[in-house]
């Protein structure tokens, strides 16, 4: 099962690697760095669902009623994309010092929350994409193509080849030895 690292690092990536290279450079004035920090922490949150179970498992339930229920549906993702669309006809001035939207949060969330469930469904396991009006579980499981001996490391080994591109990437990029 892909881990927190795994479900931060991929939108984080994949969030600033279109800010950098896909957004023109008059753009990314409107696309503060911190998009990607939310996108990267949005990663996470579909798992709020284990939160939930620490409370529900006083009443009985367990992890399988809970965890990779509903927030790893299309749901969550879905309901953040009408957010952020009901956000852009909603003009509010920008959020904090950098400007934030709340319709450009919205869109991070979903993003990051999109991640996470594409991550869980391919790498290890399944997701039950339209809970609560299906439990089909929908997923490749690749893991388990690999050699028993290889399962336990191809996780750790991925999140270690994402992290070091992420930092070679921050250096070439943004220079952040500099800050150092």
């Amino acid at each position: 099962m892909p881990t927190a690292v795994l479900h931060i690092l991929v939108p984080l990536v994949l969030i600033a690697l279109f800010r950098d290279f896909i957004l023109a450079k008059k753009k990314k004035q409107f696309f503060p760095l911190h998009y990607v920090l939310i996108a990267g922490i949005a990663g996470l949150l579909p798992d709020i669902d284990i939160i939930a179970f620490y409370i529900l498992h006083f009443f009985g339930f367990s992890i399988s009623e809970v965890h990779r229920t509903f927030t790893h549906s299309i749901f969550l993702p879905i309901i953040f994309i009408i957010l952020f669309y009901a956000f852009t006809k909603i003009k509010l001035s920008g959020l904090g010092r950098h400007k934030l939207t709340l319709s450009m949060i919205f869109l991070m969330l979903a993003v990051g929350s999109t991640a996470h469930v594409i991550l869980d469904a391919t790498l290890s396991g399944s997701a039950s994409l339209f809970y609560p009006f299906s439990t089909k579980l929908f997923g490749f499981d690749i893991i388990s193509f690999l050699p028993s001996a290889l399962r336990s490391l191809a996780i750790p080994t991925l999140e270690g080849v994402l992290l070091v591109f992420w930092l070679i990437y921050l250096e070439l990029k943004h220079k952040i030895s500099d800050f150092i």
